[in-house]
């Protein structure tokens, strides 16, 4: 049962990874808008959660991937790895950026990084551009990342041509 949960899957739907992006921007907003920096530690909450389990930890996950996905249209794969390190860059972000607000008292740090969240956020939901996937690619160009951490970005680029 673990393994069913723990885990990124090797390809995901871009189209759910979009709407994620977006109700992550729109929260992000929302807390810079109110101060309310206990909503960056739910950000944070729901980071941890999608790059332990993907979507299937993730209630933010599964309600995209079961109900509002499918309603976009067909699926559109991609490869997993990539958006589980973006997951990551935003997990470190949203968790710096909740202990700099909550813990610390501090405005400018916090502020910043979620400004910094929501801007690529917005660039993800809105053209598709996943600024933690090219950020994956390049350390993959310069053998940081061994190419078989992603083999499913061989295969759905070979797929696409």
């Amino acid at each position: 049962m673990a393994t069913q949960i723990i885990g990124f899957p090797a390809v995901v739907n871009e189209r759910a990874a979009r709407v994620i992006a977006g109700v992550v921007a729109a929260f992000g907003i929302l807390a810079l808008v109110t101060g309310w920096h206990v909503i960056t530690a739910l950000l944070a909450v729901g980071f941890l959660l999608r790059v332990v389990g993907g979507p299937r930890m993730s209630p933010l996950g599964r309600l995209v991937a079961d109900h509002i996905a499918p309603r976009l249209g067909p699926p559109i794969p991609t490869a997993g790895p990539p958006k589980r390190f973006a997951q990551g860059v935003g997990l470190v972000v949203t968790t710096t950026a909740a202990v700099a607000s909550l813990g610390f008292g501090l405005v400018v740090l916090p502020t910043v990084l979620v400004a910094v969240l929501v801007f690529f956020a917005v660039l993800e939901s809105s053209i598709g551009f996943c600024a933690g996937c090219w950020a994956f690619a390049r350390l993959m160009e310069w053998g940081l990342i061994p190419e078989e951490t992603c083999e499913a970005c061989s295969n759905l680029a070979l797929a696409r041509r």
